[in-house]
């Protein structure tokens, strides 16, 4: 279970990666592009709009599939999409790779929290968006690296996609770890789905969404 909870961490660092790397790299890739500093934005809101369309079918996704599964499928997703930005020709292509790119981030990020929360103490929650920090800070400090080269953002997202493959292949290898922890606490994967109707009377919930929602504009 130590094992597998250290390759989860890992996963949330891959998580983070390339989460921040738009901003620092939209810079140098819109004139490359030949497009607008604005247009950031509407890739963005792909990006979000997938992440919130997989995570709310992720339910369903790790009910069939488990969540090994889902996680592979997602981070792999991730991969092409990333491995693709680095060879788009327009501003097209980038839009179209944006939602692969979102998909796969939702639905990883999804399973793991529930796997972790049914799995192993609450304390690891805490440690685990705190890995997925350091992805986050590693992923625009990667991208520096590349940016002082003629189209160096492109072997920037090029690097973070071999990053991906690369825990692709782990994950595929540990499959058997992930069957052993759900023999081990006999627990399902999922637990029962409850309506945002009822987790909205839960007391704080709604207070702490206006709070979040506030947090974001102020970003």
């Amino acid at each position: 279970m130590t094992t597998l909870l250290i390759i989860i961490y890992v996963t949330f660092i891959s998580l983070g990666l390339p989460d921040a790397v738009l901003g620092s790299s939209w810079p140098r890739m819109y004139m490359d592009l030949n497009s607008s500093i604005a247009s950031a934005g509407l890739v963005a809101m792909i990006i979000c709009g997938g992440t919130i369309i997989s995570s709310l079918f992720s339910a369903r996704l790790i009910n069939r599939w488990g969540t090994a599964h889902v996680t592979i499928v997602s981070v792999l997703l991730t991969a092409i999409a990333l491995g693709g930005i680095a060879f788009v020709p327009n501003f097209i292509w980038l839009c179209l790779l944006a939602v692969p790119l979102g998909l796969g981030a939702g639905a990883v990020d999804s399973a793991l929290n529930n796997f972790v929360a049914l799995h192993y103490n609450a304390k690891h929650m805490n440690w685990l968006h705190c890995f997925w920090g350091i992805g986050a800070t590693s992923g625009p400090l990667l991208m520096a690296l590349f940016l002082m080269k003629d189209n160096g953002w492109r072997t920037g997202y090029l690097v973070i996609g071999v990053l991906q493959i690369i825990l692709v292949l782990v994950l595929f290898i540990t499959l058997p770890m992930w069957k052993r922890a759900k023999i081990t606490t006999g627990r399902s994967e999922v637990k029962a789905e409850v309506k945002i109707s009822v987790l909205l009377k839960i007391k704080g919930a709604k207070s702490a969404l206006v709070g979040f929602s506030a947090f974001v504009q102020l970003k």
